[in-house]
């Protein structure tokens, strides 16, 4: 259990002395902490095979461990052929262990099975400390079985904090051990 729960220990014993040295606080609650992830996924072909939606969130109940929310459509657009309750996607809002249970499998599992990988954009910072990607493939997720996959679908996860600035969030996200690009 000790692997698990090692980014919330690494979090308490490792990054909140070494941020409080660099920002100078006096105060070990005065250092930014991740509040919650947020993981979801949007479905375009929900409106015309209802099954696909399903699929996905089936899938992020998979990926997360946690039931998923479906999201329904607020508005009918023509242009989308998309009418009012239709079901676009689904999300899960990840908080305490799961959260770290996440994170973990995330930074040392699943990013790095990504083709190519050099690195999360660090322009990805919303200007308050929260952070955002994308990943195009569910199948980076050990979870997922690849024969039982009927089309890859993409992701959005979004890192939240109480970071008041990007370098706040950032300082703690590189203690955590996410990957980003050196530039």
């Amino acid at each position: 259990m000790s692997k698990v729960f090692s980014l919330k220990e690494k979090y308490k014993k490792e990054i909140i002395p070494a941020l409080l040295e660099k920002f100078g606080a006096k105060n070990p609650l005065a250092i930014p902490r991740i509040v919650k992830v947020v993981v979801s996924c949007g479905v375009s072909e929900g409106t015309t095979n209802p099954k696909a939606t399903e699929t996905a969130l089936l899938e992020i109940k998979l990926i997360t461990g946690q039931a998923p929310v479906k999201k329904i459509a607020k508005k009918a657009i023509a242009n989308f052929k998309l009418k009012k309750n239709d079901p676009i996607g689904g999300m899960v809002t990840l908080r305490g262990d799961r959260m770290y249970r996440f994170l973990n499998k995330l930074i040392n599992v699943c990013l790095p099975r990504v083709r190519d990988f050099k690195g999360l954009n660090l322009k990805s910072f919303d200007g308050r400390g929260n952070y955002s990607f994308g990943i195009r493939d569910q199948l980076i997720f050990p979870e997922i079985d690849y024969d039982k996959v009927d089309k890859a679908r993409g992701m959005n996860i979004t890192i939240v904090t109480t970071a008041k600035t990007n370098e706040e969030a950032q300082a703690v996200l590189v203690g955590l051990g996410i990957p980003f690009i050196r530039m």
